[in-house]
């Protein structure tokens, strides 16, 4: 009787020094979350309010900012320019939500029965995303779509009707998109094989068994083992559509007449060229609202497959 009083006193002594060591261990380890906080309060939250802020100013980055209220706003509406803009982000949105989505699943499940040379395709898949941006977009304009050393100059001086997409209004955003959707296919490929692979390798061979073909394989076994990744890849192609910025800056700058203008570069010329400041930071808050919709609509499916 004595041995086990003397172990139920040993074991609430250690039960108390755990307890007590317990919140000093847990303020040790938010100490650890400090340094990542103060990047992102100085980096992302700190401007971020800025920006908010001074859409409800005037300031042309030299004077002092000047209080306007919703001026900047009623202006950005009233600018058939913003709208131009706007629908130019919509009709991207929608092209990417369909054309390289509907590429990498097709290529991915490619991948996942033709298991020959998957590594090499990959690859060569995956190739686009790691060139840079100017280096894309340059090869493209001078290689491609330019009417003297293009390969489109060359079928044009071979007979063929086609010219430079960049130069239309009516194709000048599609030839853009050309370019942007070459470069982020074989991203979202990488990314849907990844997640076919986990798919577990006895439902693939019960429904060989059952008879099932490519396609329905597809659609009643490799599609919904898959939703959520396809779910998370089609949210962040909405975010990213309405920041595009890079290729259309430098294929077009927009142009020509503002036809294959977006958002992002809208905020771009309020900045540097109008120097309007507060008018850039609200395109620029605009922009962040379909962010934040785009988001919420994430979480929602997301919390609603965790309850199923």
């Amino acid at each position: 009787m004595a041995t086990q009083a003397e172990t139920l006193v040993t074991t609430r002594a250690r039960t108390r020094r755990t307890s007590d060591a317990a919140p000093s261990a847990s303020r040790i380890h938010l100490l650890y979350l400090v340094p990542t906080f103060a990047i992102n309060f100085a980096i992302i939250l700190v401007p971020a309010l800025l920006t908010i802020a001074l859409a409800f100013f005037s300031w042309d980055g030299i004077s002092p900012p000047q209080f306007v209220g919703l001026d900047n706003f009623v202006q950005i509406f009233s600018d058939g320019v913003f709208w131009t803009a706007l629908t130019n982000n919509v009709i991207w949105t929608v092209i990417f939500l369909i054309v390289p989505v509907a590429m990498g699943l097709l290529a991915a499940s490619m991948l996942l029965i033709a298991r020959k040379a998957r590594n090499f395709f990959q690859v060569v898949y995956f190739l686009p995303v790691v060139i840079a941006t100017a280096i894309t977009a340059r090869v493209w304009q001078g290689m491609i779509y330019s009417p003297v050393t293009g390969i489109f100059g060359l079928m044009h001086r071979a007979g063929f009707p086609v010219g430079n997409p960049l130069a239309g209004t009516s194709t000048a955003l599609y030839g853009v998109a050309t370019v942007d959707l070459w470069h982020w296919w074989g991203f979202l490929c990488v990314i849907f094989f990844a997640a076919l692979r986990q798919v577990p390798a006895e439902h693939i061979e019960a429904a060989r068994l059952e008879g099932a073909n490519y396609g329905q394989m597809l659609r009643y076994v490799l599609l919904p083992a898959i939703r959520p990744t396809i779910t998370l890849m089609m949210i962040l192609t909405v975010i990213w559509s309405f920041l595009v910025f890079d290729f259309v800056y430098i294929l077009t700058q927009g142009g020509p007449a503002f036809s294959s203008e977006v958002l992002s570069t809208l905020a771009y010329r309020h900045a540097f060229y109008d120097l309007n400041v507060g008018g850039a930071a609200a395109v620029a808050l605009i922009i962040s609202c379909f962010g934040l919709i785009a988001t919420f609509f994430y979480v929602r499916i997301q919390t609603r497959e965790e309850a199923l």
